[in-house]
């Protein structure tokens, strides 16, 4: 690598590590990761052009499937992709198995969702404009048999071998060399983003899912396109790794950024909460909406053990403080915002 790109590699890992520190001092860090998974899958979503409110992505969470629009189901797959993933990581591989199954979760339900769902694509894919020939295509990927199954073994052996190479660098490398094999029938753009932040907790880098990469390649759409574009024309990949790392950094610091700005924001809940002369679940569901801005009362009666009716009047309660926000407008299956907290995570996009 140039000194450049070492450079911007090294403030990127030093970045992540104290974004990991941040989150594992934390008491219940799963709560504060929980709206940072929802936000990578609306961002990473959005790159593939579905597009959904990050409150619609939050309500999703509350609804049933024939409830959800088409775009809050595709977006959940992928929280449900990265869930499933984060759980399997510690005992996984990342290679054509697994890959393969959450690549079948992501599609699910979708024009995706095929017959050959989580298996290596049998057909030619083209990247380019929706429904144009193959020859007026941005990129044409490996093709299918057995160029892109050793392909794919190069690939998923290459990831578990580098180890020794800087998480960063190894994350570049790996995310445009998965882009080129493009190895599924749909969804590869998603799951290569999802194996970056899988390789940073494979290599214990982090300890949660609490990294987004998304949003930054979100913001540069077409700096992101063009630079994968351009090592594969120019083959210099010093430029590429300077522009992954840079992302990566961004994305570090500013994810460090917004877990302070919620931690202030919880104290100032709990703070409010106290004042009114309240305690016990009340406490409790305010310390938890920095994971939760949007809820309902049933989650909140699981989240803090009390039943279903001692929820619905603590809610209320709240609702009365001003710390939630009915959205619904309906008397059953009610859902609630916290908009200083949402706020706070808009912010961020």
């Amino acid at each position: 690598m140039s000194p450049a790109a070492v450079n911007a590699v090294t403030r990127a890992g030093m970045a992540i590590a104290r974004l990991d520190e941040a989150v594992a001092l934390l008491p219940r860090p799963e709560i504060i990761v929980r709206p940072i998974i929802r936000r990578e899958a609306r961002s990473t979503s959005a790159l593939e052009g579905t597009y959904a409110s990050f409150e619609e992505v939050l309500e999703a969470d509350f609804l049933e499937d024939r409830q959800m629009s088409h775009e809050q189901r595709e977006i959940r797959n992928y929280v449900e992709a990265t869930e499933y993933a984060v759980q399997h990581i510690a005992q996984r591989r990342i290679g054509r198995s697994f890959l393969g199954e959450l690549q079948r979760i992501i599609v699910h339900g979708t024009s995706g969702d095929t017959d050959d769902a989580g298996d290596i694509r049998p057909h030619q894919v083209a990247i380019g404009a929706h429904r144009r020939p193959i020859e007026e295509a941005r990129f044409v990927p490996c093709p299918p048999g057995d160029q892109l199954a050793s392909g794919m073994d190069a690939w998923e052996n290459w990831v578990a071998d580098h180890t020794r190479m800087p998480i960063v660098a190894a994350m570049a490398l790996a995310h445009y060399q998965f882009e080129t094999l493009h190895p599924f029938g749909d969804g590869n753009g998603r799951l290569g983003r999802l194996i970056a932040i899988l390789q940073t907790m494979r290599a214990r880098e982090l300890r949660w899912a609490a990294l987004n990469v998304a949003p930054y390649f979100e913001r540069r759409r077409s700096e992101y396109q063009d630079q994968l574009l351009g090592l594969t024309v120019t083959g210099d990949w010093n430029v590429w790794i300077r522009f992954f790392a840079d992302g990566v950094e961004a994305q570090a610091r500013e994810g460090l950024g917004a877990i302070r700005e919620l931690l202030r924001i919880r104290e100032e809940l709990v703070t409010q909460v106290r004042a009114s002369g309240r305690k016990g679940s009340a406490v409790e569901i305010a310390e938890l909406l920095i994971g939760y801005p949007v809820i309902d009362v049933k989650t909140a009666a699981m989240l803090t053990g009390v039943t279903f009716t001692a929820a619905n009047t603590t809610v209320g309660n709240l609702v009365d403080d001003g710390l939630l926000r009915e959205t619904s407008g309906k008397q059953r299956n009610r859902l609630f915002v916290c908009d200083r907290v949402l706020t706070v995570l808009l912010r961020s996009e």
